[in-house]
């Protein structure tokens, strides 16, 4: 178990700067003690806290980095040189074909075989892809370096 102390030198040695983050300074100490498997009652004892409101620290720094998160994605989607619409009602075994041709079009490389970008695709889109139907929109781009992201406008 990591002594809370230790999350000061964890910090340094990974070089966080709160001030180039999301992430406040206590939010980045708590994720790393938690990372690192102390309990949240434990930390706010060493913090001279309660744990709920080391829950709170936790839960508005995972919901930063989700933020965080889904701001790179747009931004990837925003540059993508291909982006396809994938409508409702397709079936996820018709969405390689359409991927790499729009990809042969723009002349980009995919770095999956059909089967992986498959998957890719089901477990990004989360419940807009039921079983081999696209239920909902979605918006699959791919980056000049072949890779593929998923969006569920």
């Amino acid at each position: 178990m990591t002594d809370p102390a230790d999350a000061v030198a964890i910090l340094d040695r990974v070089g966080f700067e709160p001030e180039q983050s999301i992430l406040t300074r206590r939010q980045a100490e708590v994720l790393c003690l938690r990372e690192r498997g102390l309990a949240q009652a434990d930390i706010a004892e060493w913090l001279g806290t309660s744990r709920a409101n080391v829950s709170s620290i936790e839960a508005s720094a995972r919901e930063n980095i989700a933020k965080a998160r889904e701001t790179v994605a747009f931004a990837e989607a925003l540059r993508a040189p291909v982006q396809i619409t994938i409508e409702s009602g397709t079936d996820l075994y018709d969405v390689p074909a359409r991927v790499y041709a729009a990809c042969d079009e723009a002349g980009v490389k995919v770095s999956y075989a059909a089967p992986e970008l498959m998957k890719l695709v089901s477990d990004a889109a989360g419940d807009a892809v039921r079983g081999r139907e696209v239920r909902r929109d979605i918006l699959v781009g791919v980056t000049s370096e072949g890779a593929v992201r998923v969006r569920t406008p």
